[in-house]
């Protein structure tokens, strides 16, 4: 990612860059590493986030954060499609039980991405990328590689990424604290809040919520 940032920047040229995100924590530092040397635009687009008030909650918190940061003031926009969960329910339908990381994961990484990459397809934009490799819960192996073969088939260049290296992950607590981010608990789907809620509950215990 570093060398075709430097060989863009060498070049004199600031392509427009479609960034799917997931949330405020995890663009914040992510947004730091890219505007320099693209013109990013954020894709709000996460049909797993559950329940509607939450992903209410995170699209606001990014809204803000781009606000408060200086994003916006420097062109940055967020662009938030319809939020649809049964897109979610119906790509990963037969894999509910799979354990966060697993295969449902891929599936959503593939979900989540061949919209951004359609929605970059559609507007003109040259590359697009996902902030979801900061995350120490995410592989950026699987992410990258859906990646590339999403912008091959789309014709739009895919920057490969794993943000989380050179304490980007470190840098995104910083910033979340620095602008009182809200962090969420777990990834975003209810699968993965109910495989969270029984880690943390006690064995044999109950638990209400």
């Amino acid at each position: 990612m570093q060398r075709t940032m430097a060989r863009l920047q060498a070049a004199g040229q600031r392509p427009a860059l479609l960034l799917h995100a997931c949330c405020a924590p995890c663009s914040s530092a992510t947004l730091e590493r890219l505007a320099d040397a693209f013109r990013v635009t954020i894709l709000y687009y996460n049909p797993n986030i559950a329940p509607p008030a939450e992903y209410r909650r995170r699209e606001a918190e990014l809204e803000r954060f781009v606000r408060d940061a200086g994003h916006a003031a420097r062109g940055v926009q967020v662009v938030e499609l319809p939020y649809d969960p049964q897109q979610f329910y119906e790509a990963v339908k037969g894999l509910e039980a799979e354990p966060e990381r697993g295969a449902r994961c891929t599936v959503c990484y593939r979900l989540r991405l061949e919209q951004t990459a359609r929605y970059a397809a559609q507007h003109g934009f040259g590359w697009f990328t996902t902030t979801l490799s900061i995350s120490p819960m995410k592989d950026p192996v699987r992410l990258n590689a859906i990646g590339c073969a999403l912008g091959a088939q789309y014709g739009v260049q895919y920057l490969q990424s794993e943000f989380r290296k050179k304490d980007g992950y470190k840098r995104s607590l910083a910033l979340s604290a620095e602008y009182g981010l809200y962090r969420q608990e777990y990834c975003g789907c209810i699968f993965s809040k109910l495989e969270r809620e029984a880690r943390a509950r006690p064995e044999g215990g109950s638990h209400e919520s």
